[in-house]
């Protein structure tokens, strides 16, 4: 097929990717023109795993495309992927759709034949009734809205387009769901993934559910890290009993500083303020406490941080190791690591900030903050040791804990993302701190 991207941020760009990947034609439209400019070069404008290779092999052939003539893809096109932004409103009263509207508005208004439109970017729920009202006033006859929404995870974008676990079309004819069934063919043809469709309305609820449901899951094992705290039991056992019922589940149970990114605060946001509006009462005093739990994980770390100091933070020099809201992606928006640092740099501490793949953006974020651009830099000299994303190559390299130990003053880790595993660390020397575990601490 012949399709086009509109909007090639997080979200569109691996799209653009996976769909060049899976044998369409592609053209993506970026109105930015450095990113426009980076992506036709054949190269992602931001860390994702995947992303510059698929880049790298379909741009220089044709088949993937980019441009800020969003008129080009409107005649050339046969479907058109709306994956544009929709951050938070600043009073947290929803989405701010006005990218999408003006989009498909855009868009309808140069269209001559029929097409169908896929929205993926997350909504509001009641925005497709919106969207379809534009289409039905402006589109030429025979073009269809389908309500297409993601389940990616960043850092796994190109993976889970390739591979998904389930594709969820909301969509009213017949004529719609046969051009979903095509676009989605060769991933259709494997047999592996459930083809749910559905209404709009209801796929609209359900991205909605689903990420609330897991901004619940990880809030729960941080309260229940909160009990172990306060009671001297460790939370890694209870997450690893709870997962053991196939009805819970591993996945998400494992204590930290919270959810971030791009997705789960603000569709957690959203669908809370949606749920109230609504006046399900019951729905949205739960999920205004899943909210409650997350926001709290930055006193725990801040107070775990200076337990393990021994005192405050204030002068002391910590090394924190991660920036990106978690690992795999550069991605530091709502980013727990990079507001803790931040929180432990305006009380005071000399904190050195060290990410493999975001210190730029952290950098560009945040400006007044410390980075190193090695991992060496960040830990010369350290009093403490924050681990505030769960790279590998600070969890997984067996080889690291006694590399580390050479450069800083103190062997002692707070792992606040409870990704480590303590013994390697212990018998390297160092003094070991998680939130919700009693801490562990070399043999004298």
């Amino acid at each position: 097929m012949r399709v086009s991207v509109i909007g090639c941020g997080h979200l569109g760009a691996p799209h653009a990717a996976a769909m060049a990947e899976l044998g369409h034609e592609v053209v993506g439209v970026e109105l930015n023109p450095e990113t426009c400019r980076v992506l036709q070069s054949g190269r992602g404008a931001f860390y994702e795993k995947g992303l510059d290779e698929l880049l790298a092999k379909h741009v220089p052939t044709g088949r993937l495309r980019f441009t800020s003539d969003l008129a080009e893809a409107a005649e050339w096109a046969d479907l058109h992927f709306l994956a544009v932004g929709t951050p938070l409103r600043e009073d947290g009263r929803g989405y701010d759709v006005d990218q999408v509207v003006r989009s498909v508005s855009s868009l309808t208004s140069l269209l001559k034949r029929p097409c169908t439109i896929v929205g993926k970017s997350t909504v509001t729920v009641g925005t497709v009734a919106r969207l379809q009202e534009i289409v039905s006033a402006q589109a030429p006859d025979g073009v269809e809205l389908v309500w297409n929404p993601e389940f990616l995870r960043e850092g796994h974008a190109v993976e889970d387009t390739l591979y998904p676990d389930r594709i969820v079309a909301g969509l009213t004819s017949p004529g719609a769901q046969k051009a979903i069934e095509e676009v989605y063919a060769p991933i259709l043809a494997r047999n592996d993934v459930t083809l749910i469709v559905t209404d709009p309305p209801t796929a609209e609820v359900l991205k909605s559910a689903a990420n609330a449901f897991l901004a619940t899951k990880i809030s729960y094992i941080n309260a229940m890290a909160e009990v172990c705290e306060i009671v001297g039991a460790d939370v890694s056992t209870v997450a690893y009993g709870l997962g053991i019922d196939p009805r819970i589940g591993h996945g998400g149970m494992r204590p930290g500083i919270g959810y971030g990114g791009g997705c789960l605060p603000k569709d957690t946001g959203a669908f809370t303020w949606r749920v109230g509006d609504l006046g399900a009462t019951h729905a949205h005093a739960l999920l205004q406490a899943v909210e409650g739990v997350n926001h709290s994980r930055m006193d725990a770390a801040t107070a775990l941080v200076e337990r393990a100091l021994g005192s405050p933070v204030d002068g002391a020099r910590i090394a924190v190791l991660g920036a990106s809201f978690k690992a795999g992606t550069s991605d530091v928006r709502n980013s727990p690591a990079l507001r803790l640092a931040g929180r432990l740099h305006d009380a005071g501490a000399r904190a050195v900030i060290y990410d493999p793949e975001s210190t730029d953006a952290a950098r560009n974020l945040r400006p007044r903050y410390t980075y190193a651009d090695d991992a060496a830099t960040a830990l010369e000299g350290a009093d403490i040791v924050v681990l505030a994303t769960e790279w590998p190559q600070f969890t997984k390299d067996t080889k690291f804990p006694s590399s580390a130990g050479e450069a800083v003053r103190c062997k002692v880790l707070v792992d606040v993302r409870s990704a480590v595993d303590p013994e390697a660390w212990v018998a390297a020397g160092w003094e070991v701190w998680q939130l919700g575990r009693p801490v562990q601490r070399p043999e004298k």
